[in-house]
């Protein structure tokens, strides 16, 4: 019999979780299901039987290939039949011939009798049983361990989707009945219905509740403060502009408020937060004295706009330019241009508004959350965060998680449906918020904080500890940083340093190229917050989905492959060579790396390579001190620098994998499509054959190799990697404790010998089985 599991696996896990967001209830949900896992395992029957509220009672809740007439009739006691012997043994049950078994039970109404071969998997919440998935077929079969490794695999998703869609269809009926309730209401004051039949014996009020996505981790519950803010920008429209002299000096003055109000708040949070979470207003500072957007606006005056007017044409001009970037980091951006022009527009109106005041804890629920925002507000008392707009890289995200405060956002449409009465809780680790929570959801909560609270110490302590196997091979974490503001967050977190740090942004929040004084600035401090620590640039990595408002990019068809990264840098020489040596002169008597970006063959090293020889006698005639031992590496992300990699490794001192883009050019499949998102996976062969020859590569020259990417973060992916013989790892800094807990607790040898065999494996599905039935190996428990 041919193995079927390669339908299964990730692709099936990700469609299971699509289903659910297109599905309208449990029940829809469940028969959406069965019918996928049925055609991905080419079984005659899959079903699924759901647990009753008794815990004893097992009732068939769908299937794909018995009798649909039999769905909620067929129950069982979990003493009774097959089925109730999953529950029972709490484990597999696999068997070719279920009929000559004793625990089998005969229901005519199913029709059952035509199929032989029975696999039932048990699905637990919390270790709870919930219910039990079956798959039969025809023929006598044998269930192959990967078979059932897989469908274990799938059982597991769909008990958290099983748990939450009843949930879900608890809070609906809920909802339901609140409105059969206000009708009866109605009816009793249009005199239509006596009161005594419109009161229910009972009642439970129950809230309704909501998805988001998860920024930063953690629970928090309690009453809300809704964040109102009215849009200063709405007010240039019906403005009557002055005579340009006259518009000019409100600008003027305005300019001038607005700069002191920045460096109020900027000292503001760096008094109650940090120097680094300060920083967003220092890059607000230089934006409000750059003479080109100043400049700009005073041009738009002169044509007798307005005041108003000219800075919201100006503002609105970068929001947009920001908003219309495919990268999710630089898109967020444009809420800062947004601060900015709030601050201008109430300078100019004159507006003397207070600031939202947070007299006791509460959490906090707004559209969005801009930084002038909680430069002004009492964070302390900010239990959690919640907001209809942004994303994980928004300022509301970066700062809930340089506090540890639980934050969800993009919750659309939210704040219509929420009171000043109302109370919340915010699940940061599911993205999910319930809206005046039932009492068992209030406990399951509680529960759930403590649980929390309990792994959090655990990591925690593990901060200042190494990551060291348990045979003794050390591997180094580091962080992967785009703000300054991102610096307290990767020591929080225990980073040994900066593996990638995004030079990009010091470009974007500008409207021109920053010069080397400027960059020598900026990276001097990062250089400083880590000192003793390895920090590694890569230098400026536009085109493709990042493009700089003020720098003429041409319109491509595809630009992912086209002029971008190290390609425009080695045609605009000047830009290049400022970066690189501010670089070089920030970086005496540090430890810095610089790393290119986009490295395809050696003759792009070469001119790299002349360049820097060329700025070393430049610096050293100018007699400026620079690190003329600066070590010079690239990322490996595109297929050529993969099979180059044996000469490559011979002209630089380091590599660095950038899986991100080496994924999506080697497997053709952009990760932000949906459509062929089911092929992007970093457990694809060749990608591990493709990390395994760049890290052999590197080990035969004698340059470290490090990687940098999604699959660092994940703990299992982190201890392959390991494995594959990638012993410096770089990944968002709240990953590194989960990671460093997991090389902790593994040996190496052991992860070695799992990469070993992970790469005679023949396809993704089977891979990610085999990582599965290998965690108890790896020391992996959870």
């Amino acid at each position: 019999m041919p193995d079927k599991t390669e339908s299964l696996g990730l692709r099936t896990l990700e469609d299971i979780s699509t289903l659910i967001l297109h599905s309208h209830d449990m029940q829809e949900t469940l028969d959406n299901i069965v019918a996928l896992v049925s055609k991905r395992m080419e079984s005659d029957v899959c079903s699924i039987y759901l647990l009753d509220d008794d815990g004893e009672t097992l009732r068939l809740q769908s299937t794909k290939g018995l009798a649909r007439s039999s769905v909620g009739k067929i129950t069982m006691n979990v003493s009774e039949g097959l089925t109730g012997l999953v529950v029972e043994q709490r484990g597999v049950i696999s068997l070719e011939n279920a009929s000559a078994h004793p625990r089998y039970k005969y229901f005519r109404e199913t029709g059952e009798e035509r199929y032989h071969s029975f696999l039932g998997i048990p699905m637990f919440a919390r270790k709870t049983p919930v219910g039990v998935i079956v798959v039969q077929h025809r023929e006598p079969r044998k269930y192959t361990v990967t078979e059932i490794s897989t469908l274990s695999t799938i059982a597991y998703q769909i008990s958290s989707i099983v748990i939450n869609a009843k949930l879900l269809d608890s809070l609906r009926k809920k909802d339901e009945e609140r409105a059969s309730l206000e009708q009866q209401l109605r009816k009793i004051h249009a005199g239509e219905m006596p009161v005594r039949d419109a009161c229910p014996a009972e009642t439970d009020r129950g809230g309704a509740a909501f998805s988001g996505i998860a920024v930063s981790a953690g629970f928090a519950s309690g009453g809300i403060y809704l964040l109102n803010r009215r849009d200063p920008l709405l007010s240039s429209i019906v403005e009557t502009a002055l005579p340009p002299d006259e518009e000019l000096h409100r600008f003027t003055m305005a300019l001038e408020k607005a700069r002191i109000q920045t460096l109020y708040m900027e000292k503001r949070v760096a008094e109650k937060l940090s120097e680094e979470d300060a920083a967003i207003f220092h890059t607000h500072l230089m934006i409000l004295e750059d003479r080109g957007f100043t400049g700009r606006i005073q041009e738009l005056i002169g044509r007798e706009y307005g005041a108003a007017r000219a800075v919201q044409e100006v503002v609105s001009h970068y929001v947009d330019a920001f908003a219309r970037m495919d990268d999710p980091y630089l898109k967020s951006r444009s809420a800062d241009m947004e601060d900015i022009g709030r601050r201008l527009m109430d300078a100019l109106d004159g507006n003397e508004e207070t600031a939202a005041q947070l007299a006791e804890k509460r959490l906090l629920v707004a559209v969005e959350i801009l930084p002038s925002d909680l430069a002004t507000m009492e964070i302390d008392n900010i239990l959690g965060i919640v907001t209809e707009k942004g994303d994980v890289n928004s300022h509301a995200a970066i700062i809930a998680r340089s506090l540890g405060i639980p934050a969800v956002v993009g919750v659309e449409g939210l704040l219509r449906q929420l009171s000043l009465k109302d109370e919340m809780i915010i699940d940061g680790n599911s993205g999910h918020i319930y809206i005046n929570p039932e009492n068992r959801i209030k406990a399951e909560y509680t529960r759930l904080t403590n649980d929390f609270s309990c792994k959090r110490r655990e990591l925690e302590g593990l901060r200042d500890i190494p990551a060291i196997t348990k045979d003794g091979v050390r591997i180094s974490l580091y962080a992967n940083i785009s703000l300054i503001s991102d610096i307290r967050i990767a020591v929080i977190n225990g980073a040994e340093g900066v593996g990638l740090y995004r030079t990009e942004f010091p470009f974007m929040a500008r409207r021109h190229f920053p010069d080397r004084h400027e960059q020598h600035h900026i990276y001097a401090r990062i250089l400083e917050e880590f000192q003793g620590k390895t920090v590694t640039f890569r230098t400026l990595d536009i085109g493709g989905d990042k493009t700089l408002p003020y720098f003429d990019h041409p319109q491509e068809d595809n630009p992912f492959m086209g002029w971008r990264a190290i390609r425009i840098s080695l045609e605009c020489r000047n830009i290049f060579r400022d970066q690189l040596a501010a670089i070089m002169t920030a970086s005496v008597g540090r430890d810095a790396k610089i790393m290119f970006p986009m490295i395809s063959g050696v003759e792009e090293l070469l001119l790299i390579r002349d360049i820097v020889a060329g700025l070393h006698e430049e610096l050293h005639r100018e007699g400026l001190p620079f690190n003329n031992r600066i070590p010079l590496g690239i990322m490996i992300e595109i297929p050529a620098a993969v099979q180059m990699a044996e000469v490559l490794a011979r002209k630089v001192d380091f590599f660095s994998i950038g899986t991100n883009d080496l994924i999506q050019y080697t497997l053709a499949a952009d990760r932000n499509n949906p459509k062929v998102k089911g092929y992007y996976s970093a457990y694809h062969p060749a990608i591990l054959h493709s990390i395994k020859k760049v890290a052999a590569a590197g080990a035969h020259a004698g340059i470290p190799v490090s990687l940098c990417g999604e699959m660092a973060a994940e703990p299992l992916g982190a201890l392959l990697l390991a494995g594959l013989g990638i012993t410096d790892l770089s990944m968002s800094s709240p990953s590194i404790p989960l990671v460093k807990q997991a090389i902790c607790g593994a040996y190496l040898s052991a992860a070695t010998d799992i990469a070993g065999k992970v790469l005679q494996l023949e396809s993704t599905s089977e891979i990610l089985s085999f990582l599965q039935e290998s965690r108890a190996e790896l020391g992996m428990t959870g």
